[in-house]
């Protein structure tokens, strides 16, 4: 296995390396620049001059063709030096410090939710195939799937913050925490946290956990028609334990595919359900760098998410030969 995994991070490296390559090309050649995003030449009675420009170019790094500008950002990035911000003049490590925690707060909360009522409800579906219940359950389902996440959102913030205000089902129409947070008990804050967490976790889950359900269901119905599933039968085998023990069993391996590629989901977060909601989270910050041309942070952003995307491939193919054992890694 240590070869196998030496010759995959070995393949990650050089991919991540042409990915970083080309996202750099494509920014450096978008139309516009940081200078046009900077407060400082926006007021159209100090306009700079050429030698202003020119510094101006300089201190951001936008002097050099973009393939000498790249070799050097690569050049820091190996030393863990990401840069400053060019749009909010701070360290690049920071900024993603700062939000890295509301985004896993809403991903983390959102994905237990979607596992812990998905695996049930697929078999259920399972169990019950062709039933009534069973149909109405796929129907509405295939319904959250369909129904956009943004729309559901700003459905919710009507509902629950416009319909009910002033009542006990009112619930924070966007933000992460309440004005007076800092004046609250510990207690108090938690459930002010919570309050806040509700609607966009609602939003972030509904349409996977309908996705996932259905998932689960197409998997166990191809696998219980499978002869060793009629042989456990034959046998006497209860019921929930061909159900459980040996059918979902081999399922596992195209779930733990899924599960493999929702980790770099856990920290993109989702830029339009977090500017709907107001949340400090990493989709925000994204969207503001590539507004504002900020160019380390867009390049730290993504090796981030690429690194996890590429991590999450390789655990799930790891994690293949523990659920699988005729699996080898030669």
């Amino acid at each position: 296995m240590i070869h196998y995994v030496v010759r995959r991070v070995f393949i990650g490296l050089l991919t991540l390396l042409l990915i970083t390559f080309v996202i750099y090309a494509l920014i450096r050649h978008i139309p516009g620049s940081p200078l046009d995003a900077d407060p400082s030449m926006m007021d159209p009675s100090k306009m700079p001059s050429k030698a202003d420009v020119d510094r101006m170019l300089t201190v951001y790094g936008l002097d050099k063709p973009w393939y000498e500008a790249y070799v050097h950002w690569l050049k820091n990035t190996v030393q863990l030096d990401f840069g400053n911000s060019f749009s909010q003049k701070k360290p690049v490590a920071d900024l993603i410090g700062a939000r890295i925690g509301a985004t896993l707060k809403l991903s983390i909360t959102s994905l237990v939710l979607t596992y812990l009522l998905a695996i049930p409800l697929g078999l259920f579906s399972t169990v019950r195939s062709g039933k009534l219940d069973e149909r109405v359950m796929s129907f509405l389902l295939y319904m959250l799937y369909s129904f956009p996440s943004f729309v559901a959102a700003l459905f919710l913030q009507l509902l629950f913050a416009v319909k009910f205000g002033g009542s006990w089902l009112e619930l924070p129409l966007m933000g992460d925490r309440s004005a007076h947070y800092d004046d609250l008990t510990n207690s108090q804050q938690a459930w002010d946290q919570l309050k806040h967490m509700i609607l966009p976790v609602t939003c972030f889950t509904y349409g996977s956990l309908a996705y996932y359900c259905r998932f689960v269901k197409a998997n166990m119905e191809e696998v219980i028609r499978q002869d060793y599933i009629r042989t456990a039968r034959a046998k006497g085998l209860g019921p929930v334990r061909i159900l459980v023990h040996h059918a979902f069993r081999n399922t596992l391996i195209p779930f733990v595919t899924l599960m493999g590629l929702t980790l770099p989901g856990l920290l993109s977060g989702a830029i339009i359900l977090e500017q709907i909601f107001n949340w400090p989270g990493m989709g925000e910050l994204f969207f503001f760098s590539i507004v504002s041309r900020d160019y380390p942070t867009i390049m730290t952003l993504t090796l981030m998410f690429s690194i996890l995307t590429l991590l999450g491939q390789l655990l799930a193919d790891i994690m293949y030969a523990f659920v699988d054992p005729r699996i080898r890694f030669n």
